[in-house]
């Protein structure tokens, strides 16, 4: 009887191999097939070894991306023909990664599974830019929502008027290609256009690049500065901190511990 493989869901982090954990390198060392997104840094391959087989399953510019559908049943058919296989996610695997839905059509077609968290990108780019997502003094709270989603469609799965509300830190994933519509929305459902917000592009690489401004005046400063995707978008006085502690001549010792 042919040995049944395994599929490892192993979250690479937010962008530079460095942040990804040791647990996720081991796993790639011993992959025999690797099933990675566009936004793996190819650096993160060199873990696997040479003759792994690498499967980009990601959007690429002008070309289509393979269903989830179709991922699913890669994974099974190499865990099936007895491969280990890791399927590599940018971030977590369950942070809008999708993870959810591969590790049910796993457990369906029998296939032993594990998962390896990573380092969210709602956390980590935030923090590469000088951003604290929680500070005691002004933000107790965080509510991460991707913004993959239109906030104009007719019928959203996104509470905006919740969104606008909701205290502390909001973190918004893949919104910048409708930075404006977001502002917009937050703005129209109660946010104050003057509350703090970022922009951070290619967070955590060498490439990154930040913006920092106001609500209402962040699709512009978005647009003057030619940030691309992939990026995030930082809404709560914790986005003004940067400028808070450059700016800052009260700021004393004591108060920073």
């Amino acid at each position: 009887m042919r040995r049944v493989g395994t599929v490892t869901l192993v979250g690479a982090g937010p962008g530079d191999p460095e942040l990804m954990t040791l647990r996720a390198v081991r796993c790639l060392q011993r992959a025999g097939v690797v099933v990675y997104d566009r936004l793996i840094d190819p650096r993160t391959l060199d873990h696997a070894p040479p003759q792994a087989e690498r499967i980009f399953v990601g959007k690429a510019a002008g070309q289509a991306s393979m269903s989830q559908r179709d991922i699913e049943r890669v994974l099974i058919e190499r865990a099936l023909d007895g491969q280990h296989v890791v399927r590599l996610k940018g971030g977590d695997p369950f942070l809008f990664g999708r993870g959810g839905e591969e590790v049910e059509a796993l457990v369906a077609a029998g296939i032993p599974y594990e998962v390896v968290p990573g380092i969210s990108s709602a956390l980590a780019v935030p923090a590469a830019a000088g951003i604290p997502v929680t500070h005691r003094r002004l933000a107790s709270s965080l509510t991460v929502i991707t913004g993959h989603e239109d906030p104009d469609k007719f019928e959203s799965s996104l509470d905006w008027a919740w969104a606008a509300r909701a205290p502390g830190t909001l973190v918004i994933l893949m919104g910048l290609e409708r930075v404006e519509s977001i502002c917009r929305r937050l703005i129209d459902e109660g946010q104050s256009a003057g509350t703090p917000a970022a922009a951070i592009s290619s967070g955590t690489l060498p490439q990154q690049r930040s913006v920092f401004s106001t609500l209402s005046a962040l699709p512009e400063a978005v647009r003057a500065a030619g940030l691309r995707s992939p990026a995030i978008i930082v809404v709560g006085e914790v986005a003004g901190f940067p400028q808070m502690i450059a700016t800052s001549d009260l700021l004393t010792l004591a108060e920073a511990v």
